[in-house]
């Protein structure tokens, strides 16, 4: 049976006992602890002050009771976030298109009513709009003319809920270059 030697041939035997023979230095680890207990009593000495300033500055009123209802609470003044931005566009969205599809009255007394947008352009395609006779027009002017809307691009602008319809884009065919 063979036995090994913890020393490779040739290397010292004697390495130490293998453990630290002198102590800690405590005079450094108690020099070190002081100033560290400074450091942190400076900075909770700067951070009361620093909060007794902003509290003076930017005063946040009386605190609110956990047991008053969300309903009884104010609101914070606008622009407020937004949890869920691409819900709350839906929505507005939908009301939008709510709005613009809808019959309702305006004035019933009055016989004033709220109609389509697409009625309401059939009813001045069928009738026409109203105007004056030229007698009544003021001397020396000319009627004036709308320019149409200029559209970057040539597409169609529907505002901030167009993206939320589904409208194919015409793509440009794709071929041999001529």
């Amino acid at each position: 049976m063979e036995i090994r030697q913890p020393y490779p041939p040739g290397a010292p035997h004697d390495r130490g006992p293998g453990y630290e023979q002198r102590d800690a230095n405590v005079a450094g680890l108690v020099q070190f602890a002081f100033w560290m207990a400074v450091v942190l009593a400076v900075t909770l000495v700067g951070m009361k002050y620093t909060f007794d300033y902003f509290k003076r500055v930017q005063p946040l009123g009386a605190t609110t009771s956990p047991m008053v209802s969300e309903t009884e609470q104010t609101l914070p003044p606008a622009p407020r976030l937004q949890a869920q931005p691409h819900f709350d566009l839906a929505e507005f969205c939908a009301a939008q298109e709510a709005s613009v599809n809808a019959y309702s009255w305006i004035n019933q007394q009055a016989g004033i009513v709220h109609i389509p947008v697409d009625r309401a352009m059939d009813l001045i395609l069928e009738r026409g709009l109203p105007s004056r006779p030229a007698s009544e027009a003021p001397g020396g002017t000319l009627p004036a003319v709308a320019a149409p809307p200029i559209i970057a691009g040539g597409m169609d602008v529907q505002g901030p809920c167009g993206y939320l319809n589904e409208h194919p884009v015409p793509q440009a065919p794709m071929g041999k270059n001529e």
